[in-house]
């Protein structure tokens, strides 16, 4: 992503050719606030037009999703470099469309009750929406992540409005034209391109904010919501560890922890970063994870050549490299892979085992975002929690162990939100839970289970007296 220098726009690259074959304009402040007036306006139709005209128009919205399926894949593909999991954004957004419609009617009914204290006093909940949420989504999942937040805030009655990133921003042309063919929906979701100026102006403009990204963005993200007295909804990076209990199956623990290291090239948030594994397992686990890693190609020169794409944003690679050589400066072994490489203009890198990591290195404290599986040994459990719960994030997180109350156990003591047993990374595919992030990872309620829509609503109770009231003299000393 480049500035163009005679216009207020930006230029954007294409991760596969490295090529600066797009261009977007930069959104104002002014353009936001007149954006933010109109939408609030829009809003009380949406939210008094109630639950059932909602889902009707998000059922409408998906098959409009649906018919424009090609188009979309089309251009996360430019966006993204990867057309598998650009297929599982767009079904995985039509699917949330389907769950939250589903749960929606339970989680909204209205809740009466007799008071405990004042047995004439009866107690209504009542659920107000925030007006307009402002989503400020980040470029590894751009279309997915661009709805987590927005789809269960729009069936909670509240407008949107979604600013992609501009390291990912195609996917936003073709979606907008389906939101465009559905009148209702074109009044209350816009998305307005741009960079972190337009973010730093939407936080300024809107009621409630859901931000996904790093840690140093999101606290200037919650500084500004706070300068603006609004919620933030923070969902924010990760160190996630991966812990092989003795006794387990290492075949299993080493393909599930590869998978979880490596899809989407490791740039998702809830990847496996750390990997522990007992002194009695350790030498087989590393050699074990090495075949099955070195075996896991490149997707180049054609897509379907292979399993890992290109590094989205090239910035990534310094990152990247700055913890190998870190590592490897510090004694740590490159197992296979460790090199970035430049093929037809992308930058890519293949799947890394390092062995002989410890906590001094920058690729077991800092957050990679990239393929890299580093393996350190343990003698004691009590040693391998400690090492797991010694970071500042605290996402998600894996258990492996010879029996699931064993896992549990030890999963019990982890500072993370979402722990998967015997198994990685299930956080990304199972959604009906509520978890928090721990520690930097983020804040606010869970966007997962039914906290996931309730978290829109502010809490408005009613108090219907049904009897007597209170006179002045009953307060007499």
């Amino acid at each position: 992503m480049t500035r163009s220098p005679m216009t207020n726009s930006l230029s954007i690259r294409n991760p596969r050719s490295g090529k600066y074959d797009y261009e977007i304009p930069v959104t104002t402040a002014a353009e936001i606030e007149t954006l933010a007036v109109r939408l609030r306006k829009s809003q009380d139709g949406w939210r008094d037009g109630g639950l059932d005209m909602r889902i009707a128009v998000l059922q409408q919205w998906k098959a409009e999703l649906a018919s424009a399926g090609d188009d979309i894949i089309a251009a996360l593909q430019a966006d993204t470099g990867r057309r598998k999991i650009a297929e599982g954004e767009l079904f995985g957004v039509m699917g949330m469309i389907d769950r939250w419609c589903d749960q929606a009617p339970a989680l909204l009914q209205t809740k009466q009750w007799n008071s405990a204290t004042m047995p004439d006093v009866a107690l209504q909940q009542r659920l107000d929406p925030y007006p307009l949420l402002g989503v400020i989504s980040p470029w590894n999942f751009p279309f997915l992540l661009s709805f987590i937040d927005a789809i269960p805030a729009l069936l909670a009655g509240c407008a949107a409005i979604v600013k992609p990133s501009e390291v990912t921003p195609r996917f936003a042309s073709p979606v907008a034209e389906t939101i465009a063919r559905v009148p209702m929906l074109r009044d209350v979701l816009p998305f307005i391109p741009g960079d972190g100026r337009s973010g730093a102006a939407l936080i300024a403009a809107v009621d409630v904010v859901a931000f996904t990204g790093s840690v140093a963005t999101g606290k200037k993200v919650a500084a500004a919501a706070a300068e603006s007295f609004i919620p933030a909804f923070l969902e924010l990076g990760g160190k996630d560890p991966a812990v092989v209990l003795p006794g387990s199956d290492i075949d299993r623990a080493a393909t599930a922890i590869l998978r979880a290291s490596v899809t989407a090239t490791g740039q998702a948030c809830q990847s496996i970063e750390r990997i522990y594994v007992h002194e009695s397992q350790y030498n087989e686990f590393v050699a074990m994870l090495t075949d099955k890693a070195s075996k896991t190609p490149l997707s180049y020169p054609e897509l379907s050549d292979g399993v890992i794409g290109p590094l989205i944003f090239d910035k990534q690679a310094e990152i990247i490299g700055a913890h190998i050589a870190d590592a490897t400066g510090k004694g740590a072994k490159i197992e296979t892979g460790g090199e970035i490489l430049h093929h037809g203009g992308g930058v890519w890198i293949e799947p890394t085992v390092l062995s002989d990591v410890d906590h001094s290195m920058d690729v077991m404290r800092e957050e990679t975002f990239g393929p890299l599986m580093p393996v350190m040994s343990y003698a004691t459990k009590s040693e391998a929690l400690e090492l797991a719960n010694d970071t500042h994030y605290g996402l998600s997180a894996a258990v492996f162990a010879p029996s699931e109350d064993d896992a549990v156990r030890f999963a019990e003591k982890l500072e993370a939100g979402g722990i998967s047993i015997n198994d990685a990374g299930m956080t990304a595919m199972v959604f009906e839970a509520c978890k928090n992030a721990f520690k930097l990872s983020g804040i606010g309620p869970s966007r997962m289970g039914a906290t996931g829509l309730t978290r829109f609503f502010r809490q408005k109770a009613l108090y219907l007296n049904r009897g007597g009231v209170i006179p002045i003299e009953a307060r007499a000393e």
